[in-house]
């Protein structure tokens, strides 16, 4: 009976390989009320905070946009693999924070860190392979690993511990045919920072394990908290790593789509003439983000000033302090723990003292039909009845989409509803 319980609970936690974030937002936007006239839906669902006037990118950052294509100079077809200038551009941004030089040739351009999750994920898979992915994690990974048929098996994130990684758990999970360990820092969705400490003993642990670190740092250097942002790559030395990266949320521009990946295989334990020539081939399909986006990089990254980016995280700690606060004035929401990094937080359901709500995807589709407040259900990331709120939204919205959350718990309290 035990492992028969066991079993539902994995079922019931498990992400499902068919579901993306965004058709969900789809399926809860169309879900409310046609008139508001007066609520204004407010989305607390995606990850894009250009939707607000607060978060815009630097003024420096269009302008070299805008030159690099009106000089007519970047109309072809780029190489596969990006843009000299443009991975040497990224390999010096990556090397200031790690204790050794990146290589050019080590950089891979790609169009948004989405399309580099789906060349790594490509590129490491094998018949009879599995991955091993966080919970909660990022839906975009299930859904490339099952599009090319690799086995997922997913490592709980612990809560109670700010969200590090189980790595009793990945330890168990793990076998010979394992070919990469995802780890997400800054978290996405649980805006946890890991310390020195925990990744270190990450790359300990995939050392022993003999695969790939495949690090997701598209949210680095977005924290707010404790804990400094430490790329993964500082730790190559001991494990290989594949780093993961964009410009989307650093420089608020995720329309632009420019990604990359880089591998980071100081000791040549993983990389072979063989797997190199894997990525080039598998880049030669796909192809990269336009030219002109690509030459934009250099100057982008040079001219961009502290003052921008610090801006940013000024912003973010405020609304974040703001989401984290709202949220415990609400006794039927339990958020573990105060964000530290990215845009993100999860929030666990009391769904005992909430009258009519069954689950996750019940309370986020009433929710949007009576407040007109967009958040994504737990589900969607691995977490059945807890949900994902982002808090890089502009505070006057946040505090009112807070405040409609508070009035619709109120309304379907159990004590409330039976008084």
């Amino acid at each position: 009976m035990e492992k028969g319980n066991d079993h539902e609970r994995k079922k019931m936690t498990e992400i499902p390989k068919n579901i993306t974030i965004r058709s969900v937002l789809g399926l809860l936007m169309a879900k409310t009320d046609g008139d508001h006239e007066k609520k204004k839906v407010i989305s607390l669902g995606i990850g894009d905070p250009t939707a607000y006037s607060c978060f815009h990118t630097a003024d420096a950052a269009k302008q070299v946009v805008a030159d690099s294509l009106v000089c007519g100079k970047y109309n072809g077809y780029p190489p596969a693999v990006g843009l000299p200038q443009t991975r040497e551009a990224i390999a010096d941004y990556l090397s200031s924070d790690i204790p050794y030089k990146v290589s050019a040739n080590d950089v891979y351009i790609t169009a948004g860190c989405t399309q580099a999750i789906e060349i790594v994920v490509t590129i490491l898979g094998r018949p009879g392979a599995n991955i091993l992915l966080p919970r909660p994690g990022f839906s975009i990974y299930s859904l490339c690993a099952a599009f090319r048929n690799l086995e997922i098996r997913y490592y709980d994130l612990l809560p109670e511990k700010g969200w590090e990684v189980d790595l009793s758990a990945v330890e168990s999970l793990a076998n010979e045919n394992t070919v990469g360990l995802v780890v997400i820092n800054p978290g996405n969705p649980c805006a946890n920072v890991y310390s020195y400490q925990h990744l270190e003993k990450i790359a300990q642990t995939a050392k022993r394990l003999q695969t790939v670190v495949v690090a997701d740092e598209v949210y680095g250097h977005l924290i707010f908290g404790e804990n400094p942002f430490i790329p993964m790559a500082a730790f190559s030395y001991i494990v290989p790593v594949i780093t993961l990266g964009s410009l989307s949320k650093r420089w608020l521009v995720p329309g632009w789509r420019l990604g990359w990946f880089v591998i980071n295989d100081p000791n040549a334990i993983f990389v072979n003439p063989k797997f190199m020539e894997r990525i080039r081939n598998y880049c030669d399909i796909c192809r990269g983000p336009a030219t002109f986006i690509q030459a934009a990089v250099p100057a982008i990254i040079m001219q961009t000033t502290e003052t921008f980016y610090q801006k940013t995280i000024n912003m973010l700690k405020q609304t974040s302090i703001l989401c984290y606060e709202k949220l415990k004035e609400i006794p039927w929401l339990i958020c573990p723990c105060k964000p530290q990094g990215a845009m993100f937080l999860m929030v666990k359901l009391n769904l005992a003292e909430l009258e009519d709500i069954s689950d996750d995807l019940d309370f986020c589709f009433k929710l949007a039909k009576e407040e007109s407040v967009i958040i994504l259900p737990g589900v969607a990331v691995g977490m059945r009845n807890w949900v994902r709120i982002t808090f890089a939204v502009e505070p006057s919205c946040l505090e009112e989409a807070l405040a409609r959350l508070k009035c619709f718990c109120l309304n379907h309290n159990k004590q409330h509803t039976h008084s």
